[in-house]
């Protein structure tokens, strides 16, 4: 890349973070929950609809992630570790849930919408927007539209769930944020701790090539010092902010090249998915409450269909059970990309 394309790729990045500063800060002063996620993914997604000269940035992710992986390793205490081996119901109702709201899509989007076959399939399956990407380009599928769909049921979940959980549940997700905490309560040696295991994490998991390397390398290493008492360190709420404006910017940056006619249908064809995704999701969390010491809203929150690290800050942000919400998003990735390979090679192996 030339310095001067270089500079380009910053300055767009630097004025769609200065779009999503904005309309996080005027969600917050509407007092709207989510307001650091919601206001920068809403600005930024309008800004790309109006054509302004935002985009998104592949280099901020990663870091970023290795910061919110390193966040959420402190709600892995040894009562969260103790509590996983009674969780195992959840497991398998999500199982469950990815197999009938995976079938249904498909047949919303193939048979109702007319997506092509393959297309339809890897738009369906709830989860891994690059894996499904990937995968749906090796079978002949339509990569744009495949992103796209995913990105979209990432807005659309996240900007949907807190009136969800209200409605749902009769809950206000207003009044359930977390805890907040000024940058002073991060002393020095709090402060190392939480680079060390940023920088450490970040790199076992490239070199086991863990999933998502740059989240849950972190995670486990923040999770691992917590739950032996080595350190106690809780990330400040200005940093949790921080990085809810990176990932709402991002998001909404997805959409940046693409026509607003094509983004409008897109949106509305995902938000037929997205609604069969969260009415399963709620189905199974109703089931699912009298056999799990987990309220309904950490249920439905653990399955609806988000992206991992958005969701799991949407559990952050309403004070809700991380450490199960994270344990099970982990779980929807895997399994679906591990289905989702098998059918593909599976289906490969037919067509020779």
């Amino acid at each position: 890349m030339s310095p001067k394309t270089l500079w380009q790729s910053n300055s767009t990045f630097a004025f769609a973070l200065t779009i999503g500063t904005i309309g996080g800060g005027l969600f917050t002063w509407f007092g709207l929950p989510l307001s650091w996620m919601l206001g920068s993914m809403t600005t930024c997604g309008l800004a790309a609809i109006l054509r302004l000269p935002i985009a998104g940035s592949k280099r901020a992710r990663p870091p970023m992630s290795a910061i919110i992986g390193a966040m959420l390793g402190t709600q892995f205490g040894p009562n969260a570790v103790a509590g996983i081996v009674h969780w195992w119901p959840a497991l398998i109702g999500l199982a469950i849930y990815l197999l009938i709201a995976a079938t249904l899509c498909y047949f919303y989007l193939v048979r109702i919408v007319k997506l092509d076959p393959v297309t339809g399939y890897f738009s369906a399956m709830p989860g891994g927007l690059i894996d499904m990407v990937l995968l749906g380009a090796e079978r002949g599928g339509n990569e744009r539209t495949i992103a796209l769909m995913h990105s979209s049921r990432i807005f659309l979940v996240v900007f949907s769930l807190p009136p969800l959980l209200s409605l749902v549940t009769g809950i206000d997700a207003g009044t359930r944020a977390a805890t907040y905490r000024p940058l002073d309560d991060l002393v020095a040696i709090d402060a190392a701790w939480f680079v060390l295991a940023i920088a450490a994490g970040a790199l076992a998991g490239r070199l086991i090539r863990l999933p998502a390397p740059y989240l849950i390398g972190p995670m486990l290493a923040s999770a691992i010092l917590h739950w032996m008492n080595i350190t106690a360190f809780i990330v400040p709420s200005a940093v949790i902010a921080i990085a809810q404006i990176v990932l709402g910017t991002t998001v909404g940056c997805r959409f940046v090249g693409t026509a607003p006619r094509y983004i409008l249908r897109i949106l509305l064809t995902s938000t037929g998915s997205t609604l069969i995704l969260l009415v399963v999701a709620l189905c199974m969390a109703f089931a699912l409450q009298y056999v799990l010491d987990i309220p309904i809203e950490g249920i439905f929150l653990a399955f609806s269909p988000g992206g991992l690290a958005e969701m799991s800050l949407v559990a952050l942000a309403l004070n809700l059970e991380v450490s199960f919400v994270t344990l099970c998003h982990i779980s929807r990735i895997a399994m679906v990309v591990l289905g989702a390979s098998l059918v593909s090679r599976f289906q490969a192996s037919r067509d020779k």
